[in-house]
């Protein structure tokens, strides 16, 4: 079995999720008392969101870096930013780690292909929804992406900063999420990325009658696969 390395707090509520499901997972395929080799680094999420606020990505850049390698000194066999935004420095973390990194819209991107869809809506923070590093991954994957209307972005990540990352699920909140999600499907989306860690803790299948996907279960999973394929 492999050693996961993940990187986490942005936020830890989701983080709690990834280790959860990995460990489960793992016990599910293995049985026994055989759970997951892991390795957290949490950061601070108040450091990132300094940077934020300055418009400082190459600080926040630095937090991913520093981690990644702390990882890779602890002896991880691969590395998780837990987090889609944060992949926006995905590819320039892994240039400079030695182990692999398995990155969220790769594996989602795949997911969705299995289920030969091609077009989906898209929600997340603003910067996943707005800049192309994780739409690019998905059309490497000959996926087309939707995303909300500026008013419903700026939504969208204001209940991520005020209610999600703090633990918050409002009713009200679920139900507009719903509504976002409903015009994506009547604009062309034959299912929705939840392309924030935190948004499935909102949103559940439950809620809708298309396909979702989650990627904190789906780059979890891929994590599994990793660790246990010898």
């Amino acid at each position: 079995m492999k050693t996961i390395g993940l990187v986490g707090g942005t936020g830890w509520i989701s983080t709690v999720e990834y280790y959860r499901i990995i460990n489960e997972e793992t016990n599910r395929r293995l049985g026994g008392l055989e759970f997951a080799r892991c390795a957290l680094y949490s950061v601070n999420f108040g450091d990132i969101q300094r940077f934020n606020e300055k418009h400082e990505t190459e600080g926040i850049f630095s937090i991913m870096l520093n981690a990644a390698r702390k990882l890779e000194t602890a002896g991880v066999d691969c590395i998780l930013l837990c987090a889609n935004t944060m992949h926006m420095h995905a590819d320039r973390v892994e240039k400079e780690i030695s182990v692999p990194l398995i990155h969220i819209a790769k594996t989602t991107g795949a997911e969705i292909s299995k289920k030969n869809i091609k077009k989906v809506g898209l929600l997340g923070t603003r910067p996943t929804m707005e800049l192309d590093f994780y739409t690019k991954k998905l059309a490497e994957a000959g996926i087309t992406a939707l995303v909300p209307d500026k008013d419903e972005r700026i939504f969208i990540q204001r209940t991520i900063d005020t209610e999600l990352l703090r633990g918050v699920f409002l009713p009200e909140s679920r139900k507009r999420f719903v509504e976002i999600m409903q015009k994506l499907r009547s604009q062309g989306a034959e299912g929705v990325v939840l392309g924030c860690t935190e948004i499935p803790l909102l949103i559940k299948e439950e809620d809708v009658d298309f396909p979702l996907f989650n990627t904190t279960v789906i780059h979890s999973m891929a994590a599994v696969d990793f660790a246990l394929n010898d």
